[in-house]
């Protein structure tokens, strides 16, 4: 693909500082970029890369040095957001896949819509739907009453299990399964746990995005639902009958135990776990590593194990800190009470006499 840098800044309403006629032919990132390729700096730590890039032109901020006179500039206020642009609209790449491929296996009371794509050796299983411009692509498997909304890309080897049902615009990556059976078991006189059949499915509203490895179990009864727009990152576990709310992000390696309700427009980073059956409010974040086992009623910012308000574990962290100080510092003051302590028994004694 060439675009023009002057097609650049008018897609993205920036000033062009250059060449309005110089040829873009790729994007890369400011360290490895070379001639024809656009870059783009949006945090200052990143300058130290400006002096030595080939770059042939650079989306930055109005206010940051242009300090590579060799280079040419398009200054935005958000050269990340202006970059995801332009790669959506010149550079976004597109899967090479057309039709259905011939061994795929279709169950003849499957229903298909049109431009639907589907690759080699996927399975779509009896009454399933696949709506119009749909993506299935290899080694995925459909099992029974499975619905898929339009505009849908299911990437390879993903497992979608019966009656599950995904939106419009939702988007599969590899290695995800959808509708595994919750973690249900009963425990017998005998110690012995029997499974509880998990009869429930997965619903995933519009615009839903899942990663890779990304594991969310049906509901025991119910559904287990993950509401429009919400984005969850690799290899993250999501349990039967929770619902996660719209516009959430969740990433990589997070768990969330059964039956537990997170709210809409939440962050949650890396590796957070929620114990079952609690209520996260609407616009909350959750820090790394942070342990959840309480309901959380109001919007703001968490973290730790366990999970406190932002502020007061900052507080706890700056204390754990301080131990070796206050070790010393109560060393020091033991020392000064004994001494005191000496001298008022001295002076009790010569009193006494």
């Amino acid at each position: 693909m060439k675009i023009t840098l002057k097609e650049a800044a008018d897609l993205v309403g920036g000033n062009l500082i250059g060449d309005p006629n110089l040829e873009i032919t790729n994007v890369a990132k400011i360290e490895e970029a070379k001639k024809g390729d656009l870059t783009f700096l949006y945090l200052s730590k990143y300058e130290k890369y400006l002096p030595t890039t080939k770059a042939s032109a650079v989306l930055i901020k109005p206010d940051f040095n242009k300090s590579n006179k060799n280079t040419n500039y398009i200054e935005v206020d958000n050269p990340n957001a202006a970059l995801q642009k332009i790669i959506v609209t010149y550079f976004k790449p597109e899967l090479k896949i057309s039709g259905i491929d011939p061994s795929a296996y279709i169950d003849k009371s499957a229903k298909i819509g049109r431009n639907v794509k589907i690759g080699k050796n996927v399975v779509i299983s009896e009454n399933c739907i696949v709506n119009d411009n749909t993506i299935i692509l290899h080694n995925s498997v459909l099992m029974e009453n499975v619905k898929i909304g339009e505009n849908c890309i299911i990437y390879p080897n993903v497992t979608i299990r019966e009656n599950c049902i995904l939106g419009n615009n939702v988007i599969v990556h590899s290695g995800t399964v959808i509708g595994s059976d919750g973690f249900g078991y009963i425990q017998d006189e005998g110690k012995k746990y029997n499974k509880v059949p998990q009869i429930g499915n997965v619903i995933l509203e519009d615009d839903v995005e899942l990663g890779s490895n990304v594991s969310i179990d049906r509901a025991t009864l119910g559904s287990t639902i993950i509401k429009r727009g919400t984005k969850i990152d690799n290899l993250v576990q999501v349990a039967h009958n929770v619902l996660i709310g719209e516009n959430t992000v969740i990433s990589a390696q997070v768990g969330i135990s059964g039956s537990t309700k997170i709210g809409n427009q939440c962050v949650i980073a890396g590796q957070a776990g929620f114990v079952g059956h609690i209520e996260i409010a609407d616009n909350v974040l959750i820090g790394a590593q942070s342990g959840v086992s309480k309901s959380i009623t109001k919007a703001g910012k968490y973290r730790g194990t366990p999970i406190e308000e932002l502020n007061s574990q900052l507080k706890y962290e700056a204390h754990i800190r301080n131990l070796p100080f206050y070790s010393e510092k109560i060393k020091k003051l033991e020392e000064k009470i004994a001494f005191l302590e000496a001298k008022i028994s001295e002076l009790a004694r010569r009193e006494k006499n």
